[in-house]
């Protein structure tokens, strides 16, 4: 039995060439659509990040009283831990800020200024920022010592709900 050369074959250097350009085109590909991405930098309004609750998961609630207000913001799915544990974790962390006087991340909200706010970081002292877990969720009060923190917390809390409209 006589043995060819497989390059001896009719066409099979081309067919060779064909099947080494096809395999370094498609591990190309496959390295194009792996490789990390680069992001354009962010500008100001998209620096901060997204909240982990939305109008689709939880709910929120902003409602006055007579010392202050409360804010409560729960998830739709009480058995969503993951969520409630984000919605605990975010919201403790802006009692803390709140608590320190830092509300330059309210400032603005879809675009428009929350008029209160900084009249809040003027009156630290004025104000207390309470941290509280509820079931599916987590809360703030806020408490104003005297009539005028108490009409800022109401003012705040206003803008909230009318930058959501």
């Amino acid at each position: 039995m006589k043995r060819h050369s497989f390059l001896a074959i009719p066409g099979a250097m081309a067919m060779r060439h064909q099947v080494m350009t096809a395999t370094f085109l498609c591990l190309f590909a496959l390295a194009a659509v792996a490789a990390p991405r680069a992001h354009p930098p962010a500008t100001p309004q998209q620096a901060a990040p997204a909240l982990p609750y939305n109008d689709s998961n939880s709910s929120q609630a902003f409602q006055k009283n007579q010392s202050g207000g409360i804010q409560q913001i729960v998830a739709n799915d009480p058995k969503d831990q993951a969520l409630i544990a984000a919605i605990r974790a975010e919201l403790e962390a802006q009692a803390g800020r709140f608590g320190q006087g830092d509300y330059s991340g309210t400032v603005k909200i879809s675009g428009k200024d929350i008029p209160a706010a900084q009249y809040l970081g003027a009156k630290l002292g004025q104000i207390s920022i309470i941290y509280r877990n509820v079931p599916s969720g987590a809360a703030i009060d806020y408490r104003g010592r005297d009539a005028a923190a108490v009409a800022a917390i109401h003012d705040w809390f206003d803008a909230q709900l009318s930058a959501d409209d």
